[in-house]
């Protein structure tokens, strides 16, 4: 179901008749980012309130400045493993530094107008990231749901998981306990999102789950490891201290915060443009949202807490339960803030099993082999290649290792086409239409400027474009141009192709 996103530029208060429905977006999209913050949190390696607190920033100062009117930002599964790590090699003191600088780097990003290029990252790699990703969380918060720690590295997690299943017995020990908490909040989940009533289609299957283990362990008295938070939110935030600016003289730190910074913005706009195609209102402004989590991250280092992305799961929840403005993100923000400084004592009656569980299913969701059956089916073999390499580099090494070799191997594909790399686009305006002519070869090296062209076309015009001088596309423009076809055609404008043949045919053709 798509919603309109109603811009009012200049206006920082949402017309009176969009409240209700952004009121009640913000309460569903608080209760799936509730046991999300937290469970992200713990699955990076440092306490939960950390992960709340980057929600609360997120929801209340990304959401009023982002470019993406119906994102929502917070905590995000894809950077859990780099902080894990990150906590690991340099203590919880370097988050702060690290995310100063990524948050600064971000800005300026926005500020160079650089967001273009980060949609030039071929979807083969930032799918293929976000599955190695995904089997990380899983392997990983697998041990979680015993209520025991994840070992420091994928191949060691992966290697111990056998023995874990062999441990169990049926002497029902504080291990069997919580694994079957673990799978009674994952059987609840699973269930209500299959089997939930109309009426209640936009209560979250995480929060059901999460509130199954939860009473089950209050009512039958389990002894179980339980969510730790502070009784004031305002305790968990570590400002920087004496050794703050030192810390950039350690070379890991920058690098690190070179990867957050990238990663981090990938993944937000990856999530921008998912969101675009849920609804039918205002795009993306990608420079802007680059800006607005530039600002949340550099916030985020000064609290000490976690780094944030835009995170399509509650985006998504956003736009189906009909926000229509930015408010809604806003107030879930709030919502946050609220429930954590007056209800703490609840959070603590969470088991950590259950916050396991929900993380397991989530980075199961992020290992997509249905995106690979598509990329093999549409394009080939060697973006499933990439996809595929990039997705076992990331487990087997690191995150940023296997996103650069996914980088390079998107290389080969400009191979074929190195006499004639160069696009040259033409625009004209012919008998009320956009006229826009294409010549050379459409791969992502020229996607930047591709897509700014076709971005510019005035909303509700008919387009022409002459393609008969396009001599190849690759899968990364394909796919943009796919989206565009698509949105131009929904809008109701007409979009005329000439001289189109092969895969730009195709996407043409619908």
């Amino acid at each position: 179901m798509k919603h309109e996103a109603i811009a009012t530029p200049g206006v920082s208060v949402p017309r009176l008749q969009f409240l209700g429905r952004d009121f009640t977006a913000s309460i569903v999209v608080f209760l799936v980012a509730m046991p999300l913050c937290m469970g992200i949190a713990i699955a990076s390696g440092v306490p939960p309130e950390k992960g709340l607190i980057t929600g609360i920033i997120g929801g209340i100062i990304v959401g009023a400045l982002a470019g993406s009117p119906l994102q929502v930002s917070g905590p995000a599964a894809g950077l859990a493993v780099i902080v894990y790590e990150l906590v690991r090699d340099h203590g919880l003191s370097a988050l702060g530094p690290i995310l100063v600088l990524a948050g600064a780097i971000q800005f300026a990003a926005g500020v160079f107008r650089l967001g273009g290029w980060f949609k030039a990252i071929s979807p083969a790699v930032v799918h293929g990231m976000l599955a190695g990703i995904g089997v990380l969380i899983v392997i990983g918060q697998f041990h979680v749901l015993f209520d025991e720690r994840p070992l420091s590295s994928g191949p060691e997690n992966l290697a111990a998981m056998p023995a874990r299943l062999l441990g169990l017995s049926t002497d029902i020990q504080a291990t069997e306990i919580a694994f079957g908490v673990a799978l009674l909040t994952i059987a609840a989940m699973l269930g209500w999102e299959k089997w939930r009533p109309a009426s209640l289609r936009l209560m979250p299957g995480a929060l059901v789950g999460v509130l199954a283990g939860t009473i089950a362990a209050f009512a039958l008295g389990l002894e179980v490891a339980r969510v730790e938070v502070p009784a004031s939110i305002t305790a968990a935030i570590s400002l920087p201290g004496d050794g703050f600016l030192g810390a950039y003289a350690n070379f890991g730190i920058v690098a690190t915060a070179l990867a957050i910074a990238f990663i981090a913005s990938a993944e937000t706009l990856l999530s921008a443009a998912a969101v675009d195609k849920m609804h039918d209102g205002v795009r993306t402004d990608y420079n802007k949202e680059l800006r607005a989590q530039g600002v949340g991250n550099l916030l985020c280092g000064v609290a000490g807490s976690l780094p944030m992305t835009g995170v399509i799961v509650r985006s998504s929840a956003n736009v189906q339960a009909g926000a229509i403005t930015r408010a809604s993100a806003i107030m879930h923000g709030v919502w946050i803030l609220g429930f954590v400084a007056a209800l703490p004592w609840l959070l603590r009656e969470i088991p950590m099993a259950a916050l396991g569980a929900i993380l397991v299913v989530t980075g199961w969701r992020l290992v997509s082999l249905k995106h690979a059956s598509h990329l093999y089916r549409d394009y080939g073999v060697l973006p499933v290649v990439i996809w595929a390499t990039t997705l076992i580099m990331v487990v087997a090494t690191d995150l940023l290792t296997g996103v650069l070799i996914g980088i390079a191997l998107t290389v080969l594909e400009l191979v074929p086409h190195l006499r004639r790399l160069r696009l040259r686009v033409f625009e004209a305006s012919e008998d009320g239409a956009h006229a826009i002519t294409l010549d050379g070869a459409a791969t992502f090296v020229s996607l930047p400027r591709l897509a700014e062209t076709l971005d510019r076309v005035p909303h509700g015009t008919n387009v022409r474009i002459d393609a008969s001088r396009l001599d190849a596309v690759d899968h990364t423009s394909a796919e943009m141009l796919r989206d565009w076809f698509t949105r131009r055609r929904a809008s109701g404008a007409s979009v005329e192709v000439t001289g189109g043949r092969g895969k730009f045919a195709t996407l043409a053709g619908g």
